[in-house]
């Protein structure tokens, strides 16, 4: 098992000082990566996401890479359909080159139909847009010269360079908890993200996903809702347990605390109760 810390990002802990703090922190504690989510307009009086206050993700992640060395890089997870595909595959490999290959893309269709709106995007195209998406970016990752149609996205390439490519594939998590989800996840995906269902609930996801793609490479990961300042570390590690004996290889914490402080002892509580699973 391997756990990642989500970082403060949004609501009155966000901040670049308290990104780049509890990146180093997180690092130093020994979690395997760091993580962002994404929301990029939000309705008014929305009862989720929590706060409008959303730092972009990928500047966000820019800033934690250079505080740090080794800690991975993930969103949990990116809309892909919000953005222009070409531009993203750029954003994200020259984030990756420049964090010498630590970047996760966790990736998903998206929900709010009120942010596809704001942002001009249809959202009953959303799935087809997904999977074109996932699609140009392996391709400017790794074809030179790229000749590929787009058609939802309205991608048109013909012999186009994108140079310079990462120097290994970027790992894609596909985000999502319905059909057309875990079928993306096995057709596009390396790997599975999941978001706070409970261990009962993932392990009809797991046995789902492992019918198609059983090999250990294929990453079964869930984000959670605990807080080790606030939740009984006991119920904490009894869902661990859980989830490993259910198959899940990663799990992401994200504190619930509303300042930097908080936050950053609230991450040494859940580096010394994982201790157990290194």
């Amino acid at each position: 098992m391997k756990f990642g810390m989500h970082l403060p990002q949004a609501g009155p802990a966000a901040s670049a000082e308290a990104i780049r703090t509890v990146a180093k922190h997180a690092e130093e504690l020994g979690f395997a990566d760091v993580w962002v989510s994404d929301h990029l307009a939000v309705p008014k009086g929305a009862p989720y996401p929590p706060s409008a206050y959303i730092l972009e993700p990928l500047i966000a992640l820019t800033w934690a890479a250079a505080a740090t060395d080794r800690v991975g890089l993930g969103t949990t997870v990116l809309v892909l359909p919000l953005r222009p595909p070409v531009l993203l595959a750029k954003m994200l490999g020259t984030l990756d080159l420049a964090s010498h290959g630590r970047v996760i893309l966790g990736a998903a269709g998206g929900w709010l139909k009120d942010e596809f709106d704001a942002l001009g995007v249809p959202f009953e195209e959303r799935g087809a847009r997904t999977d074109e998406t996932i699609d140009v970016l392996r391709s400017c990752w790794t074809e030179d010269p790229i000749d590929l149609e787009a058609p939802r996205t309205g991608v048109k390439m013909a012999s186009m360079r994108t140079k310079p490519q990462p120097e290994r594939p970027i790992p894609i998590w596909v985000g999502g908890h319905s059909e057309p989800a875990y079928r993306r996840a096995i057709q596009r995906g390396d790997g599975w993200h999941g978001a706070f269902q409970s261990p009962e609930k993932t392990a009809e996801i797991v046995a789902r996903l492992r019918r198609d793609r059983p090999e250990s490479s294929f990453t079964l990961s869930m984000r959670t809702r605990w807080d080790a300042l606030n939740d009984p570390a006991d119920e904490i590690l009894r869902d661990v347990e859980q989830f490993i004996e259910m198959g899940i290889q990663h799990l992401v914490v994200e504190p619930s605390q509303r300042d930097q402080d908080a936050w950053l002892r609230c991450s040494e509580a859940f580096a010394k109760l994982f201790e157990r699973f290194a």
